[in-house]
């Protein structure tokens, strides 16, 4: 009975010292203390929070919105992409696109849906009817178009949906894929690489790269776009058609393995792969591809007992809409880690020191301690994932720093510092 009482002590004393580290190094930390943070430490071994800071307050979390997402996939998909939905009719082939980015994509795994489309002896008609979303998510700026982090929403993204451009060493101007070659433009008013808003027509200064760097431009999507980009991939036509879905009976082409889509998706915290991801999970539950009805069935078929509702508005964190609080994005983390093997969870997520966008974090240490998802718009920056301390134990974790007026830099530092001094106290 003593040696239990103790261990009891023990325990509530180490979580009572969490909570005093974690409160002490807001307080007196002159970069912290000046906006709003909100902070969340969780033991899942013991079910216990053991600390929370403003953990009940509304923060804009940007990308570490990613992480539902994350849990969507994770809640839906198998361990492949469901990359085509097709029916046979006579000579003809009709297909529908169910969300799925990887088709031609240059930064994923080649998709089995090109070697099918390619193989078939039929006529390919692409249908778009299913699709029931706008190009952007509620609350993006429009006036992004033309920068990389934002490409269009669409059934079926070919190419990712972007034309990327490179510069050899004559710092000549290529774009991938060449469907895009008779669409540039050299246009002195133009500094860099610049797409018309309404149009794809890329105008471009005559040094518009440094020799071996590229950029990634957005494309202007429509159906008949999607169409030509693949006929000119396929090297053989193919038409667009209004063939509803509904009550159809089609076969199911899949495409590449989730997991390689997840990785891509946290560790370079690519909007694109997380809002098809949304349509992805709309696509496994019957629903049309709709970013809207997707958020809405997660929430009440798989995060109903989250601690606060999320005001959830898109896949990716580019919506300022986003609202959630750290105790929800800790009580996910524990969702997410419950569903996941360890080793397969921190193998997608950034690792610290090693990979992602914390590859420039929590360095020195020899193996990674910190697996977690960063969301950074404009004043506001956030941390969300998993914890490992030197003694060995797992904490789950959320600090979300919001309307600061220092430069990121410096918030990145204190979230390291604190972390970090976590890792080696506990």
């Amino acid at each position: 009975m003593r040696l239990l009482l103790f261990v009891l002590s023990i325990l509530s004393l180490s979580s009572c010292s969490v909570s005093h580290y974690v409160k002490r190094e807001v307080k007196k930390s002159p970069v912290l203390s000046g906006h709003h943070v909100g902070i969340a430490i969780y033991d899942p071994a013991r079910q216990k929070t053991l600390a929370a800071h403003q953990a009940d307050k509304y923060f804009t979390p940007a990308s570490n919105t990613k992480l539902f997402s994350l849990y969507a996939g994770l809640s839906a998909l198998g361990d492949s992409l469901p990359g085509l939905q097709y029916i046979l009719r006579g000579d003809s082939l009709i297909f529908w696109g169910t969300g799925d980015p990887s088709l031609l994509h240059p930064d994923l795994t080649r998709s089995a849906v090109y070697s099918f489309l390619r193989g078939r002896p039929e006529q390919l008609y692409f249908s778009p009817t299913n699709f029931q979303d706008e190009r952007f998510g509620p609350g993006w700026a429009w006036s992004d178009y033309n920068d990389y982090y934002q490409p269009e929403r669409s059934p079926l993204p070919v190419y990712g949906n972007f034309a990327r451009f490179v510069s050899d060493s004559a710092r000549l101007l290529y774009v991938g894929p060449r469907y895009w070659a008779d669409s540039l433009l050299t246009d002195p008013a133009v500094s860099g690489i610049r797409r018309d808003e309404d149009r794809n027509l890329f105008r471009h200064s005559l040094y518009a790269l440094p020799a071996g760097l590229e950029q990634d431009v957005p494309v202007k999507m429509s159906h008949q776009v999607t169409a030509d980009l693949l006929a000119h991939a396929l090297n053989r036509p193919v038409g667009v058609i209004e063939e509803p879905l509904e009550e159809v009976r089609f076969s199911t082409v899949y495409s590449i393995p989730s997991d390689s889509l997840y990785a891509r998706m946290m560790q370079v915290s690519d909007n694109m792969l997380a809002e098809q991801l949304m349509l992805l999970y709309a696509t496994a539950n019957g629903l049309p591809l709709n970013t809207e009805q997707a958020i809405e069935h997660v929430l009440e078929h798989h995060l109903a007992d989250l601690p606060d509702r999320p005001v959830w508005r898109d896949g990716s964190g580019l919506s300022r809409y986003n609202l959630f609080t750290p105790r929800t994005q800790v009580k996910l983390l524990d969702k997410i880690y419950n569903k996941v093997p360890r080793e397969r969870l921190f193998a997608i997520l950034p690792q610290g020191g090693k990979t992602g966008t914390l590859r420039n974090m929590f360095k020195g240490s020899g193996e990674p301690y910190v697996f977690a998802k960063t969301g950074s718009l404009s004043n506001n920056y956030s941390l969300s994932g998993y914890l490992v301390t030197r003694k060995g134990r797992t904490l789950l974790f959320s600090f979300m720093n919001n309307n600061y007026t220092r430069p990121t830099s410096e918030i990145r530092k204190e979230v390291e510092r604190v972390l970090t001094g976590l890792h080696r106290r506990y």
